[in-house]
């Protein structure tokens, strides 16, 4: 059961993290308003949490490896975490402006994401830069591309 909450929380806080920076940064590049972002947010702890953890139970069970148990342990760390964890980023939305609220969504997210990468590393005794440096640039790379995107859409015009 530990390794089924263990696959759940760190598939679902990675999930959160990811998810929510990319559409955080899109909308708001595209947008520049607070109720779009924060209604993605919320969109994101409901509907991406119950598909997220639908399809970790959907693949655990098709390993045919794991007991009923097991897989509904991950099914529910993944429910869990990412809703939980997505639900933070709406805190800054909430209380600061958008522009500092999304700078203090990037800080946190990355922090977060290098934490739970150092965990791993730790774990399984290998170099924790490597992992760390590996997860970090694949969030930025994220960041990056969600930010491009939203401009361009910006820049349609709307209509």
């Amino acid at each position: 059961m530990k390794d089924s909450l263990r696959t759940g929380l760190s598939f679902g806080v990675t999930s959160a993290i990811i998810t929510t920076l990319g559409l955080m940064v899109g909308l708001h590049s595209g947008t520049h308003s607070k109720i779009a972002v924060l209604g993605g947010i919320l969109t994101i702890a409901i509907a991406d949490a119950f598909s997220d953890a639908l399809g970790i139970h959907i693949s655990e069970e098709s390993e045919n490896a794991h007991t009923t148990m097991e897989i509904w342990g991950s099914t529910m760390a993944t429910f869990f975490s990412k809703f939980l964890f997505t639900l933070t980023f709406a805190v800054p939305v909430l209380f600061l402006s958008l522009s500092t609220a999304i700078a203090v969504s990037i800080f946190w997210g990355l922090a977060l994401l290098t934490a739970l990468s150092y965990i791993i590393a730790r774990t399984q005794r290998k170099q924790a830069w490597k992992i760390m440096g590996e997860h970090l640039l694949i969030g930025v790379a994220v960041i990056g591309m969600a930010h491009l995107v939203g401009t361009w859409v910006a820049g349609m015009g709307g209509s």
